[in-house]
């Protein structure tokens, strides 16, 4: 274990879960990794992350975009495209001082009502007073072409190369109508490393889909809010946690001795989100995943590794674990900010091999409560009860043993629940389409590990 503490940045700790003892002849060695950065948060110094050398103390300590869905349909009600109109204001209440922002009118095209200029303000008092004086031009008319949304907040996010941290902010009541998904899909990849983003879809006419490929890729969040009136304060928690960020584009790397392979990498805590498929490599047996930006925060990440098979009395490094700036963040050398080890220890004792480490089962179940409640309602969306039944009735079983209480609760709203041990369910009568949508929604949302 290691640490790594600049002033005014977090200190990055990393503790590794497992039980490194295996059978005779196995090869899967799994870990929870537990990374977190502490005595950040909102300092107000100058980020980790800056791409040039800009001296300490200059410049902005992030960028945000707040992308709003102008849309025909936020006018339907009318209370949409008020409340929209009040989150933004509260957001750009929240920006700190010297935060670089801008505002975007997204419809089948992108317009940036402020500065209005294509470029980004810097925050004050000023011009916040202004960014909510133009609020006023946020009107609802015309279609929803997300990738234009996104794609106008890179370009404006490119006119401030100097900043590291930067945040976009979508709002939408709709599914993306105006663009083909495979447009949808080439814009996502091309601005996928430029910016993070957190979605949300307000009301029960958008797609979770859509969203979720979005903020899945951005390293963001995807979200419901069901009443217009809940938006301000959803806004206000979005910017508090952009304005907590302190250090940039930061990637776990895994090193791997020859002959062993990375079977995958999921964040499992906050949230349930698979990073295997994002690896770029950065060396001999060594890949990169994206983790994004970093305040005072805590996450745990499930590392599966497949080992060469070996007899008893055999040791070791199935892998090392570092946290890490890349190179082109860093100034030309990876800097590492933290590291731990994964080992394995081949053994023949029965109880040892046998014995599962608690967080890993702890996030594995996790994992498995995730997909039992999307896999529950598609069944039930396509007609087939019995297995929409058996599904949601083990994502409760799960829920109530791992003490997940949040989903818990959400179940409930769309099962009646018979015996929770057993994961006896029915089926509830007329669930609204917005507990269903908030249940999916928030599928992914993890609790950790009983201490």
């Amino acid at each position: 274990m290691a640490t790594l503490a600049k002033p005014n940045l977090p200190r990055f700790n990393v503790e590794i879960f497992q039980n490194e003892y295996l059978a005779d002849g196995a090869r899967e060695v799994n870990a929870i990794v537990t990374v977190t950065a502490t005595g950040g948060g909102t300092s107000g110094g100058r980020p980790l992350g800056f791409a040039d050398a800009t001296p300490a103390g200059t410049g902005s300590a992030a960028a945000v975009v707040i992308l709003v869905d102008c849309s025909g349909s936020m006018d339907y009600p009318k209370s949409k495209i008020h409340g929209a109109r009040e989150a933004t204001a509260a957001a750009i209440d929240a920006l700190r001082d010297g935060t670089a922002f801008a505002v975007v009118a997204g419809t089948h095209e992108a317009r940036d009502i402020y500065p209005g200029d294509g470029t980004l303000a810097t925050a004050s008092a000023t011009t916040r007073g202004q960014a909510k004086e133009s609020l006023r031009r946020l009107t609802a008319a015309g279609g929803t072409a997300m990738g234009t949304w996104l794609a106008k907040a890179d370009k404006l996010f490119l006119t401030r190369r100097d900043i590291a941290i930067r945040h976009a902010v979508l709002l939408t009541d709709g599914n993306n109508e105006h663009e083909s998904a495979e447009d949808l899909a080439r814009t996502i990849e091309l601005v996928t490393g430029h910016f993070t983003a957190d979605c949300r879809g307000v009301g029960t006419d958008w797609r979770i889909d859509e969203l979720r490929r979005i903020s899945s890729a951005l390293l963001g969040t995807t979200d419901i809010v069901a009443e217009p009136s809940g938006l301000a304060e959803d806004f206000r928690s979005m910017m508090a946690g952009a304005m907590g960020k302190q250090v940039a584009d930061v990637a776990l790397r895994i090193w791997t001795p020859a002959n062993a392979t990375v079977r995958f990498v999921k964040q499992v805590a906050p949230a349930v989100e698979d990073l295997t498929s994002r690896r770029t490599e950065a060396g001999p047996r060594a890949g990169d995943y994206p983790t994004g930006s970093w305040g005072d925060e805590s996450r745990d990440y499930h590392v599966c590794v497949e080992v060469p098979a070996a007899s008893v009395g055999n040791e070791m490094l199935a892998a090392r674990i570092s946290l890490v700036l890349p190179d082109q963040v860093a100034g030309g050398t990876p800097e590492v900010l933290t590291q731990g080890l994964v080992k394995a220890v081949w053994t023949d004792d029965l109880a040892s091999s046998t014995r599962i480490s608690p967080q890993v089962a702890h996030y594995t179940g996790q994992a498995e409560l995730a997909s039992s409640i999307q896999e529950g309602l598609e069944a039930h969306r396509a007609g087939d009860v019995d297995r929409a039944t058996a599904k949601l009735g083990a994502a409760v079983r799960i829920a109530h043993a791992t003490g997940n209480e949040g989903t818990y609760k959400l179940l409930q709203k769309v099962v009646d629940v018979v015996d929770p041990k057993e994961g006896t369910v029915r089926f509830r009568k007329n669930v609204s389409e917005a507990d269903s949508m908030t249940l999916e929604t928030r599928s992914t949302k993890t609790v950790r590990v009983k201490k």
